[in-house]
């Protein structure tokens, strides 16, 4: 059985990911770029499944984090992936995904959760 760890781990990975992808894109060039979009929006599909995973303990711990909301977009991404939306896709991806991040980051250093190295490549 994974961990809450684990998946809070997985949440920061796919975030780094997802900043990777887009690097230097501007939203025109995210949109028109269907292996970027596809990349993208598998990642965040990762960070919701990761999200839904957490133990209903550790998210009442973290009200601040949008659980609901995370988890909701994964669906909504999964099930419903010929009427994505692209740009609210790139608004997640440059805008959430990284302040996402940095909230996770944070709860993992306060549980002193060790990093895990990223393999070369990821």
């Amino acid at each position: 059985m994974r961990t809450n760890e684990l998946y809070l781990l997985d949440i920061v990975q796919a975030a780094d990911s997802i900043a990777q992808f887009v690097a230097g894109m501007e939203e025109e060039q995210f949109v028109g770029d269907d292996l970027v979009r596809s990349a993208v929006l598998h990642k965040l599909a990762v960070i919701g499944e990761a999200a839904a995973r957490v133990s209903s303990e550790l998210k009442h711990s973290y009200p601040g984090i949008p659980w609901a909301d995370i988890v909701g977009f994964r669906n909504i991404a999964v099930h419903a992936y010929f009427s994505v939306d692209w740009g609210l896709v790139w608004n997640a991806a440059v805008f959430d995904a990284p302040t996402l991040k940095c909230d996770i980051e944070a709860i993992v250093k306060t549980r002193h959760v060790p990093q895990m190295q990223v393999k070369p490549g990821r």
